[in-house]
C-alpha cells in the first residue's frame, strides 16, 4: 500500500489498432497511489526512446521523479538508455521476474480495464487522430470519472489531490 504519490511508478506497454489492422504502441506511467495515470505516450513501435518520454512527461506532470520504477522486462525497459536515464534521476528500477506478468499486476489490470472496458465500449478508431482522441479520452475516464471502493470510493485524481 502506497502512503504517499509518486513513491513508486509502474510503466507497461500495450499494442493498440485502428483502421485495418495498423498498430501502435500505448505506453503508461501509472503511480501506484491510486493508480493515477501520470503520461502516456503513443509510437509506433516500443523503444527506450518512446518509454524515456513517457517517464519525462510523468515528470513534468507530478513536479517530481518517483525514487522507484517497476517494469517488466521488455527489450525498452532492460535497455541501457532507459536505466541511465533512470539513473540520472535517482530512481531505482525494480523488475518483474521474466515471464511472470503477475509481477506487474497493477499495470496489468489497468490494461484489462482500458482495454475491456473503454476499448471495446467505443467504435473502432478508423484513423490515427480517431485512436490518439479515444485514447486521451478514456485515460481521462479512468483517472477522474471512474471510482474504486479501493480509493474510499474516489476517482484516481481526487484520491490523488486529498494526499497532497
Amino acid at each position: 500500500i502506497q502512503i504517499a504519490p509518486n513513491l513508486v511508478w509502474v510503466s507497461d506497454t500495450t499494442e493498440l489498432t485502428y483502421g485495418r489492422n495498423n498498430k501502435v504502441r500505448l505506453h503508461v506511467v501509472l503511480d501506484l497511489y491510486g493508480r493515477y495515470v501520470l503520461s502516456y505516450h503513443i509510437l509506433p513501435t516500443e523503444t527506450a526512446e518512446a518509454a524515456i518520454e513517457a517517464f519525462k512527461r510523468a515528470a513534468k506532470q507530478a513536479g517530481t521523479f518517483a525514487p522507484l520504477i517497476h517494469t517488466d522486462r521488455g527489450a525498452a525497459y532492460t535497455s541501457k538508455d532507459f536505466n541511465n536515464y533512470l539513473t540520472s534521476n535517482n530512481s531505482k528500477h525494480s523488475l518483474s521476474a521474466p515471464g511472470t506478468p503477475a509481477d506487474n499486476a497493477v499495470i496489468e489490470h489497468y490494461w484489462g480495464d482500458f482495454k475491456y472496458i473503454w476499448m471495446t465500449h467505443h467504435p473502432h478508431p478508423q484513423t490515427l487522430t480517431e485512436l490518439k482522441d479515444l485514447v486521451k479520452q478514456g485515460v481521462e475516464y479512468f483517472n477522474t470519472v471512474e471510482i474504486s471502493s479501493k480509493r474510499n470510493n474516489l476517482t484516481a485524481e481526487d484520491f490523488r489531490n486529498e494526499a497532497v
